[in-house]
C-alpha cells in the first residue's frame, strides 16, 4: 500500500526469468479482479537483440478543467503510439501541472492555487505533512485525474519509464528577489516523492547504477529502484540513462550543477563503457534549444529585439550548470564507437539537431544528436511562444544543425534501434488545423536515421 487509505497499490514481483511472456492478474478471496493480461520481461544484458522500439513522449500532464488537452484526445494520441507496439515508453516529465507559487505576473494565481483549482481538489497546508492528513486527499484529487484516466490499462502490458520534471514538484522553475523555487522545499519533494508512489512506478534496478546514488526508493523494503535516476537495458542493444534536473540542483556559482556529481560520473562511466551498443541520455532538461527561462542549461535571455542574447545577465542563473553540460556532451561524443543521442522532455515541442560545437568544445568528429519528441497534454498557453515570447532557438553557446525547426504541436517520437544504427520517427497533429479522427491516422513527418561512426 503506497497511501495510507488502501486506494493505491504497487506490487515486487522477484524470480522472473528474462525475456519470457507472463500472464499477471489480480484476484480478491473470493473473485477476480480483472481480466488477466500479459506482460514480458526484457532480455538479458548479454542477448543478442536485434531490435527494439521505445516510444518518448512528455508534458502529458494537465487537468483539462484548467484548459489542458482534453484526457480523450490524449487518449488518443497515446493509443496511436502504441499501435506502433513499443517495447518500452518514456514519459519525460511534466505529468502533473498544479503550481502553487509561481505565476506569469504578480495579478495572476498560479494555476494549482486558483480559485477554480481550489474549488476542484481544495488547498494544500503547507505545514502539514502530505500523506496521512488532509493534504492526501487533495493531491488525490488534483493529480489523480491527470495521471490515471491518461493511461488506464491502455500501458498494462507496456512497461512505462517516468521521468520527473519541474511541474511534477508543483511548481515552475522560476527564480526573481520574491521566489526562488529550486531547489526543491521539502514540501515540494513530498508531493512529488508521494504522487511518484501512488501513481507511478520507480526505476528498476540495474547492476551497473551504484547503490548509493540519491533518492533511493522511499518504499520499506524496495529492493534498487530509484525514484530520480534510472534505466532501461535491452539486451546487449540499447541501454536509456533517465534523470532528474531538478531535484539535485544546486546554486553555487561555478560548481553549482543540475545533475549530482555521482550521478555525472556514473553517467560518464557508462559512456566509457563498451557492453552496449547504443546508449542514449534521456535527462529532463534538452540540451540544445532555449526560450530564455531561469533553469536552463544556458545562460541566454530574450532580448527587446525579440532575439535571444547574452548580453544581459540572466538572475540567478548559474555558470555551473553549462559547465557540466559541456561535460557530459563532451563524454557523449568521446564515445567513438557509438552515435551519441539525447532525448530531452521540459520543452513543449518537438525537435532535432546536432551539436557540433559547444562553447569551446570541437563535437564534430562525433556530434551530439539532441530531440525533444513532444507534448501530449500542452494547453494553448503552454507553448514557448506563449509562455516565453519565443518558440524554441539554439543558443549562442552552441553551433548546432537543426533537422526541422522546432514545432509547437502536440505529438510523439518512436526510436528504434538495430545493429550499426537508430532511426528516430517524429509524428505531430495540430490541434487547430485537424480533427481528433485524424489522429487514427498519424504518419512520421520526419524521419531520422543516426548511424554509428565508421
Amino acid at each position: 500500500m503506497t497511501d495510507t487509505a488502501g486506494e493505491c497499490w504497487e506490487f515486487d514481483a522477484d524470480g522472473l526469468d528474462p525475456g519470457r511472456l507472463y500472464t499477471l492478474s489480480l484476484a480478491g478471496p473470493d473473485k477476480a479482479l480483472c481480466e488477466p493480461w500479459p506482460l514480458a520481461t526484457f532480455s538479458r544484458r548479454d542477448a543478442q537483440v536485434e531490435r527494439c522500439r521505445v516510444l518518448f513522449f512528455a508534458c502529458a500532464g494537465g487537468h483539462e478543467s484548467l484548459g489542458h488537452l482534453p484526457t480523450a484526445v490524449r487518449n488518443r494520441l497515446l493509443r496511436r503510439a502504441l499501435s506502433y507496439q513499443p517495447q518500452a515508453v518514456v514519459a519525460n516529465g511534466d505529468h502533473v501541472y498544479w503550481d502553487q507559487r509561481t505565476k506569469k505576473k504578480e495579478s495572476d494565481f498560479a494555476r494549482g492555487a486558483s480559485p477554480l483549482a481550489e474549488q476542484i481538489a481544495g488547498k494544500f497546508d503547507r505545514a502539514l505533512p502530505v500523506l496521512g492528513d488532509r493534504n492526501e486527499e487533495v493531491l488525490k484529487r488534483a493529480a489523480g485525474p491527470q495521471i490515471v484516466p491518461v493511461y488506464g490499462v491502455d500501458f498494462r502490458s507496456t512497461p512505462v519509464f517516468f521521468v520527473q520534471d519541474d511541474h511534477d514538484y508543483f511548481d515552475n522553475d522560476k527564480a526573481n528577489d520574491r521566489i526562488v523555487t529550486f531547489p526543491p522545499s521539502w514540501f515540494m519533494l513530498q508531493l512529488a516523492r508521494a504522487t511518484r508512489a501512488m501513481y507511478y512506478p520507480e526505476f528498476l534496478p540495474d547492476a551497473q547504477r551504484p547503490a548509493g546514488l540519491p533518492w533511493a526508493s522511499m518504499s520499506p523494503g524496495a529492493r534498487g529502484v530509484s525514484e530520480s535516476f534510472g534505466t532501461i537495458r535491452y539486451g546487449n542493444l540499447a541501454e536509456i540513462l533517465l534523470y532528474d534536473a531538478r531535484r539535485t540542483l544546486t546554486l553555487a556559482g561555478p560548481s553549482a550543477v543540475l545533475i549530482d556529481p555521482e550521478v555525472e560520473t556514473w553517467l560518464n562511466a557508462r559512456a566509457a563503457s563498451d557492453d552496449v551498443e547504443h546508449l542514449v541520455h534521456a535527462p529532463s532538461l534538452p540540451p540544445g534549444w532555449s526560450s530564455g527561462k531561469w533553469c536552463d542549461w544556458y545562460p541566454d535571455l530574450l532580448g527587446k529585439d525579440g532575439e535571444l542574447t547574452t548580453l544581459d545577465s540572466k538572475p540567478y542563473w548559474q555558470p555551473g550548470w553549462l559547465a557540466q553540460h559541456d561535460r557530459i556532451l563532451c563524454a557523449l561524443s568521446a564515445m567513438k564507437a557509438r552515435a551519441p543521442l539525447m532525448v530531452g522532455g521540459d520543452l513543449h515541442a518537438i525537435a532535432a539537431g546536432q551539436i557540433r560545437r559547444s562553447g569551446v568544445h570541437d563535437l564534430a568528429d562525433n556530434p551530439v544528436t539532441t530531440v525533444v519528441p513532444g507534448p501530449i497534454g500542452t494547453d494553448p498557453q503552454g507553448w514557448p511562444s506563449h509562455a516565453r515570447g519565443t518558440a524554441p532557438r539554439v543558443p549562442n553557446h552552441l553551433e548546432m544543425r537543426e533537422h526541422f525547426t522546432a514545432v509547437e504541436q502536440h505529438g510523439f517520437t518512436l526510436l528504434d534501434f538495430y545493429a550499426g544504427r537508430m532511426q528516430l520517427q517524429f509524428f505531430r497533429w495540430d490541434r487547430g488545423t485537424q480533427s481528433v479522427e485524424d489522429i487514427d491516422e498519424l504518419r512520421p513527418f520526419h524521419t531520422l536515421d543516426v548511424a554509428r561512426p565508421s
